[in-house]
């Protein structure tokens, strides 16, 4: 069997696993433990990224002719492609946190919604809190207004109803009584 017959699965294998992918990192891992690398998976794993270690060829195969063919130039040294079809801010925001007990763990390049990120802008990306997250600090803020319309109701409610409440004040404008007295009278 040929060389690239060999190679061919595993550049197939690749291409599934970026096809419809929001996000796709390159990680350098070089430096981190077994055991830092295995709480790394699970972390992975519970967000629902997909996290694998190929060789720089095969991913620049695999890569050649999708949106993801900008990650080429950063395939260099050890990498390893962290992958997610949900959540586009999930790898970006596990690694950075993962970076901060690890710091031999890096983020050298990205593309979330097909568009390419240098480390910084994955930087960016990862202070992005999840889709979840946001929705629920939507939620609230929505929610406040209600909650205190209801509580405002709920005191005229224990006072007796809008009867027992003191009726609001009228203003009157000092510019009135004037207005009155240099208006013409008809006759």
């Amino acid at each position: 069997m040929a060389k690239i017959e060999l190679k061919q699965p595993i550049v197939d294998e690749i291409s599934s696993i970026i096809k419809d992918a929001a996000t796709v990192v390159i990680v350098d891992y070089r430096g981190i433990t077994v055991a830092q690398d295995t709480a790394l998976r699970k972390q992975f794993r519970e967000a629902g990224v997909t996290y694998k270690v190929y060789k720089n060829t095969m991913m620049t195969r695999a890569f050649k002719g999708t949106e993801f063919e900008g990650l080429t130039a950063n395939l260099e040294g050890t990498n390893a492609i962290a992958v997610c079809k949900d959540d586009a801010t999930a790898p970006a925001r596990i690694i950075k946190n993962f970076a901060k007990e690890c710091p031999a763990l890096e983020m050298k390049a990205g593309v979330v919604d097909g568009i390419v990120y240098d480390a910084k802008g994955m930087d960016a990306i990862a202070s992005i809190p999840s889709r979840e997250v946001l929705l629920a600090k939507f939620l609230g803020s929505i929610q406040s207004p209600i909650t205190n319309f209801a509580r405002v109701l709920n005191e005229i409610a224990k006072k007796g109803g809008p009867d027992a409440c003191e009726p609001a004040a009228k203003e009157e404008s000092a510019e009135t009584p004037a207005a009155e007295e240099a208006a013409p009278t008809e006759a």
